[in-house]
């Protein structure tokens, strides 16, 4: 799987759509085309243009792409942003063979109550966050197929 680095990617990405949601995640996917399917007459030049964001080296096979967002607004401590990066990347792993060819975009979008979990990093809190991304890979592997 590769991962998002660059703002543009992240921008374009989101701008695909949000493919699932749950009470503190959203997953968007903006779907890519092989070189030989975007080399036909009915291709345009715009659809070529988030294409570019994505190349890849010659001989790397092509597959997913992933990023994580964990922004300030929703999760204040740098350890909890961290560690709901990490489950993010690593529930990704587990689904990357059902993830379609395209690049995917997981946002935390709401902060997980600080009076359930009160440590910043604790086992609880990477099982809830690690069981509601389950949920949103498995309703957008639905939603896919």
């Amino acid at each position: 799987m590769h991962r998002l680095k660059t703002r543009p990617q992240f921008q374009a990405t989101m701008a695909g759509g949000t493919v699932s949601r749950t009470a503190h995640f959203a997953l968007h996917r903006l779907a890519l085309h092989t070189p030989a399917a975007s080399t036909g007459p009915d291709c345009s030049h715009t659809a070529q243009q988030p294409q570019a964001l994505f190349a890849l080296p010659a001989g790397m096979p092509a597959g997913p792409w992933l990023g994580a967002m964990a922004p300030k607004r929703w999760a204040r401590r740098a350890v909890t942003r961290n560690a709901i990066k990490r489950q993010i990347y690593a529930v990704a792993g587990e689904h990357e063979a059902r993830l379609p060819h395209a690049a995917h975009v997981v946002r935390l979008r709401a902060a997980f109550d600080r009076k359930q979990f009160v440590s910043a990093s604790s086992d609880a809190l990477k099982a809830a966050v690690r069981a509601e991304l389950q949920q949103l890979f498995a309703r957008a592997a639905r939603g896919a197929s």
